[in-house]
């Protein structure tokens, strides 16, 4: 399911409505994604999320609903609800695959535009980049102690709500996992699904 436009700050819509009455919107723009500490004290991070990211910006577009309520929050002008209308991401994005070892403070994902559609996917793409790639890390150096042992990933019942189980198996996968408990996940990208069974006794607790 595409991921909603409103899936932002709301200094993204304030600064994007400042960009149109100050006659900005057009100006060339190139946003740069990076992160500056290589994540559990180590040397690299494994790339992940691009697809996701490319998905969000070509599927990017405010619905009726998405319009009707922003105009409920009374903050923006009928005019900058007609331009969000037709908004769309028609910039060009720049990143290495998925699966890439990458280093701090060099771009991992760059991307050129206009001023308004380029600063407006900030948000979003973050939360995608960000996550994934700290997912599939983290598999990868799991991966790496396990040496010839398989992996695989088990972590719907933890992840961040249900959306984020499937980023999280996605990611992990990128990383190197062999499957994934998650159903849906297998269905979703094509990754073999695998598990072991219940154990006896009640549910574990959330803090177990």
């Amino acid at each position: 399911m595409p991921l909603s436009a409103l899936t932002t700050d709301l200094y993204e819509l304030t600064m994007l409505a400042g960009y149109l009455e100050e006659g900005m919107l057009e100006k060339p723009a190139v946003f740069d994604l990076f992160y500056r500490t290589n994540p559990f004290q180590g040397g690299y991070a494994v790339f992940a999320g691009l697809e996701t990211a490319l998905d969000y910006l070509e599927n990017l577009r405010f619905t009726d609903d998405d319009l009707a309520y922003l105009k409920g929050l009374g903050l923006f002008r009928p005019r900058f609800l007609d331009f969000l209308r037709d908004f769309r991401f028609r910039g060009t994005v720049t990143a290495p695959p998925e699966g890439t070892v990458v280093f701090a403070n060099e771009p991992l994902l760059s991307v050129e535009g206009n001023l308004g559609e380029a600063q407006f996917v900030e948000t979003a793409l973050l939360n995608i980049i960000n996550f994934q790639t700290l997912v599939a890390t983290k598999a990868a150096r799991i991966n790496h102690a396990a040496g010839d042992g398989a992996v695989i990933e088990f972590g719907l019942r933890r992840a961040q709500g249900p959306d984020g189980g499937l980023s999280v198996a996605r990611a992990a996968c990128v990383g190197g996992v062999r499957g994934t408990s998650n159903v849906l996940a297998g269905k979703s990208f094509g990754i073999p699904v695998m598990g072991t069974h219940a154990i006896a006794g009640s549910w574990p607790s959330p803090t177990n």
